[in-house]
This record gives C-alpha cells, structure tokens and sequence, in this order.
C-alpha cells in the first residue's frame, strides 16, 4: 500500500513537458487528478498516464480568475507549472507568469489547499535585464505573499524526451550546415525532467521545508558551446559553430516577432543566454538543491542518447555509431 492517502490534485499545465512526468508520479501514488489547460480536447493523452477514470483534463486559464478558482475547488494539493517563454497577444509574461501565478496562489489559499508548488526558473534572479525572468521573479514574490507556505522550484535547463533545448538543437544541426553560437561561455547545469518532477511530487506531500525556493541542477555544468558539441556528438553530425554577437543576435531574432508561428529566438532569449544558469552556492548551503530531497540528480550522458539518436543520419540505425559522420 502507497504510505501517502490519495488526495485531490490540480495541476495546471499537467499537460506539457513536465506536467505529463508530474502527473504519473501523482497518479502512481493513486491520487485523482485534474488537468487544468486552456484546451482540455487537447490533453486527453494524460487520461492514459493513470486507471480508468483517475485524471481528468478541465478547463482553465490562469489569467481568468474564476476559471482558476473553479479547477481548485476541494483540491488538497495545487500544482502551478504554466509559463510563457516569449509574448504573443494576450500571453504576456506579466499576464501568464506573474499574474497568472499570483491568481493560482490566491485561489488555493482561498479553496484551502494543504500544499502548493510552484515552477520557477533558475537565474531569474541574476537574468536582470531579461523581461522573462523579471516575471517570473515577481511572481514567486506574488505567490509567497498570497501562499506563505508555498514551495517555488527554480529548475534549470531541462532535458528529457520532448524537451525544447536538445530536441531544437538537434533539428538545427540537421538542417542547417552551420551551428548558431551566442554566448558560448555562459555555464548551464541541465536536470532531467525526471528528477524535477520527482521534487515536485515529494514537496507536494510536504517532504521538504516549505516557504522556500529550491533550485534544480543535474550532475553536469557545461557552457552553451560544450553543450551544443554535445548534440553535435549525439546527432553524429559534423557542423562548424558560428559565434554570433548578442547585439546581432537581437536583430536577427526581430522577424521572428511578427511570425504567426513560435518564434526560434526572441531577444529576451538572447539576454537569458548571456546569464549563468547554474545552482547557487547558497542553495547548495542551505540544502535546497535536489541534494535535499535525497535526489541523486541523473546525468545527460544517461537520457540524451535514448532520444537524440532520431537526428542522426539514418536515425536508429546509426545509433551504434560513436563518431560523426555527416
């Protein structure tokens, strides 16, 4: 029998690249869960992450407060991972970051939730200059207000089968003869997904210390050009990096503003790029790392070739292969 008693669980944006790993670990444990997105028809696939019945997607909009106030009704556990990483109409970072944020705080104070987490970003609190992380900054200090109890994740970059770093590089250096480099000393500490589901699963059934900010690292800091010789090793492709400026950088990435698809680089990407985003040694201190889970972080050499093999040039049948070829 699971030591936790199944309990009532919102997660909103169960439904994404972490969302999907949170909501198995719950489920695991036999809680019911509802998945809050924006469009429920879309995440029906996190039925199948659970038993007939136990997860249920619902409709809510964090910047809609009554939405959010309706998906947290009874919910003895509220879990926050929605997150714009580049503006586009309504979805603004102060619209979906910070006040979208500070409503799911309110509301699951207001509905009597026993435990809220919520998913921030490593080095919003050095990235200064970037608008990103200044929201994200500001809402963990909207959610602290409104949930004293609350725990803020501050993962770094992330890396798992449908991650949005390795999986775009990897595209790139498919496609492309050349590999874009911009700030290539910044230092990154990427954490498996895995683990920082696992973190959010144990600080929603209070293993940790709460009121607190925890930041996220894997096993492994690397700089942007180390990690971009990394997907060039994993995809076995051959391709020169090109240094470009970060002011150039932040004019190349202007069209992409007015796209009507997700942009490849936005300026504000540009200044988080030349921010390092590795654990503090503060937070190695004071044990809010995954150290103080008792989490033994999982290293990019174990995940990456599970999934970055389908960049090769014959996908799975060069996953033999150790050299770069193409």
């Amino acid at each position: 029998m699971d030591r936790f008693e199944p309990q009532i669980v919102t997660i909103f944006g169960g439904a994404g690249f972490v969302g999907t790993q949170v909501v198995q670990a719950l489920a695991r444990q036999g809680h019911r869960i509802r998945v809050a997105t924006r469009r429920p028809g879309l995440a029906g696939h996190t039925k199948m992450l659970g038993s007939v019945g136990q997860i249920l997607p619902i409709q809510a909009n964090v910047r809609d407060s009554a939405s959010v106030e309706h998906a947290v009704r009874g919910a003895d556990i509220v879990i926050n991972l929605v997150a714009v990483g580049f503006e586009r109409g309504a979805q603004s970072f102060a619209a979906i970051n910070e006040q979208g944020g500070a409503n799911v705080a309110a509301a699951a104070k207001a509905a009597g939730a026993k435990a809220l987490v919520h998913m921030s970003a490593l080095g919003v609190d050095t990235a200064t200059e970037s608008l990103y992380a200044r929201s994200k900054l500001a809402a963990e200090t909207a959610v602290l207000a409104a949930f004293p109890q609350a725990v803020i994740m501050r993962p770094s970059l992330m890396f798992g089968r449908d991650d949005g770093f390795f999986n775009l590089m990897g595209g790139l250096a498919r496609m492309f003869p050349v590999m874009p480099l911009i700030s290539g000393t910044t230092r990154f500490q990427p954490v498996y997904v895995g683990d920082v589901a696992e973190a959010i699963a144990m600080a929603a059934h209070g293993q940790v210390k709460t009121g607190r900010v925890y930041e996220l690292g894997g096993p492994q800091v690397e700089t942007h050009k180390a990690l971009l010789q990394r997907v060039l090793r994993e995809a076995a492709r051959t391709r020169p990096l090109l240094p470009i400026p970060p002011a150039i950088a932040k004019l190349l990435a202007l069209p992409f503003a007015i796209l009507p698809f997700p942009p490849l680089l936005t300026a504000d990407q540009v200044e988080l790029l030349g921010t390092d985003n590795v654990v503090s040694d503060a937070a190695i201190r004071d044990k809010r790392t995954l150290a103080g889970f008792g989490i033994v972080p999982t290293g990019m050499d174990t995940i990456l070739p599970t999934y970055m093999w389908r960049f090769r040039k014959h996908g799975q049948f060069d996953r033999a292969e150790t050299h770069p070829r193409a």
